[in-house]
């Protein structure tokens, strides 16, 4: 993406067809996985798709369940998520929206066009961004196919009631004209060949890995026992998990 600033649209459509899969997957077993981004989508050494860090997700919700907490990537929050209401899996195709806007455009949804936010700080903030997510219509570029539009419109409806998948999940992508080039049988079995295959010599080869983590010295965390003594536990009061070892060592919460 940084080098060539957009993709093509059968590119798009093929990796956002097996993040659709990967996401379908996750939802099946009752997780929302609620950090879909660039950044938490590799390759691997054939081309096809990953989803890594799992840190966000939500477990053990039936399709009729909902949950509240706030969390995820500014820029991919779901509206229902700011609004501050209860939701469901549809973040989750609202994430995958903002994803495909991305790679098809080659700017977030969010992005002033005619603005340049150095001239106005107040662009560049949280709270600009969130209220541009929840009351600024999205504006698809012309250049896009008719077919891409609609995807993204689907993806990217305000109201999840009225979002692709929210009702249908992966049965509803599969019908949707922008992906009727997809054999999802192929898709679901990697036999259709991904559009890119990274240059390295071997699956533990980390050519395309930054070497600010690469020669990061392997340090276990904590280092010792009696570090999480140290450590001022009121900072993380409202978190939904506690370790009960901790709370078993009489260590102030």
């Amino acid at each position: 993406m940084q080098r060539k600033r957009r993709l093509p649209e059968d590119h798009a459509r093929f990796y956002s067809a097996e993040i659709s899969v990967a996401l379908d997957f996750l939802h099946s077993k009752g997780i929302i996985y609620r950090d879909l981004k660039l950044d938490n989508v590799l390759l691997d050494i054939e081309g096809h798709i990953k989803l890594t860090d799992y840190g966000m997700c939500k477990e053990g919700l039936s399709r009729t369940e909902r949950t509240s907490t706030f969390c995820g990537t500014p820029n991919y929050i779901a509206p229902e998520m700011l609004r501050g209401e209860d939701y469901d899996f549809s973040i989750d195709w609202w994430a995958l929206g903002v994803l495909m806007y991305e790679m098809m455009a080659g700017r977030s949804p969010f992005e002033p066009v005619n603005e340049n936010p150095g001239d106005n700080p107040d662009l560049n903030t949280e709270d600009h961004l969130f209220q541009v997510i929840l009351e600024k219509p999205i504006r698809i570029p012309r250049s896009l196919s008719v077919k891409a539009a609609s995807v993204l419109k689907g993806f990217l409806q305000k109201a999840p009631s009225e979002r692709l998948a929210s009702h249908g999940g992966l049965d509803e992508i599969k019908q949707h004209q922008f992906f009727k080039p997809i054999d999802w049988d192929l898709l679901s079995q990697r036999l259709i060949q991904p559009p890119y295959k990274p240059q390295v010599q071997n699956e533990r080869d980390l050519t395309n890995i930054d070497e600010l983590f690469t020669r990061e010295p392997v340090v276990l965390t904590p280092e010792t026992p009696r570090k999480l003594a140290r450590i001022q536990q009121n900072e993380f009061e409202g978190f939904e998990y506690i370790n009960p070892l901790i709370l078993s060592d009489e260590i102030p919460v």
